[in-house]
């Protein structure tokens, strides 16, 4: 598995195009990153999944979790 990839998400806040470079060698992480365009918090849950030799990413908005 390629442990660096690059991923184009979308701001959940305000739609902007964002290239992000996700990096596996951790496995699965939970991370946030602010929107250039807006400046809002972007929530990103990364699953890494070795045996299937692929990298799920769920991008939303922090006010979108459950606690």
């Amino acid at each position: 598995m390629r442990e660096y990839t690059e991923k184009t998400v979308g701001c959940p806040h305000c739609g902007h195009s964002i290239r992000i470079t996700l990096d596996a060698s951790n496995g699965s992480q939970e991370f946030y990153d602010d929107c250039p365009a807006c400046c809002h918090a972007i929530h990103l849950n990364m699953m890494v999944d070795e045996q299937a030799d692929k990298i799920e990413l769920v991008v939303d908005a922090d006010d979108e979790q459950i606690f």
